[in-house]
């Protein structure tokens, strides 16, 4: 029986080590960034020219990346903005840091869809342009939820 569990330990050994690599030398192009949207939405605007907007960008790779614009096909300009200490600003840029996240929620920082060409109404989708300084372009679309949607509990 100790035979049989030499080999099964250096198996899993192998696979601990395997698992344990830090991407380097891998050939996997980890040395730039890898972004991905998640959970975007915006709330069906209760004004006729301004809406907001709110999603995830999320970074796998080892080198961190800015959000520089955004643009929109409903809306005659898409600024972002931090909230800090209850006071918004309005931002040129956002860093997203290797291995990190940029969130735009409710509360902090957000996307302001200004001079609206027409009201999105919950169940449509709006299309949205994110441009980068490294990694070019995404475009996404954004679910139109209700006004009172909380991302938190889907409703």
């Amino acid at each position: 029986m100790r035979r049989a569990l030499l080999p099964a330990a250096a198996l899993a050994g192998a696979l601990a080590l395997t698992g344990c690599g830090s991407g380097t030398g891998s050939g996997s192009g980890s040395s730039k960034a890898e972004l991905s949207v998640s959970g975007p939405y915006m709330p069906q605007p209760v004004s006729a020219d301004m809406a907001a907007g709110f999603l995830t960008i999320s970074n796998e790779g080892a080198a961190k990346d800015e959000l520089t614009s955004v643009t929109s096909d409903v809306a005659g300009q898409v600024t972002m903005h931090s909230t800090v200490g209850g006071a918004m600003e309005e931002k040129t840029s956002f860093a997203i840091p290797a291995h990190g996240q940029l969130v735009f929620k409710s509360g902090g920082n957000h996307l302001m869809f200004e001079k609206l060409k027409r009201k999105p109404e919950q169940g449509q989708k709006v299309t949205l342009h994110l441009t980068f300084a490294k990694s070019g372009a995404l475009t996404v679309e954004m679910p139109v939820k209700s006004a009172t949607y909380n991302p938190s509990t889907g409703h």
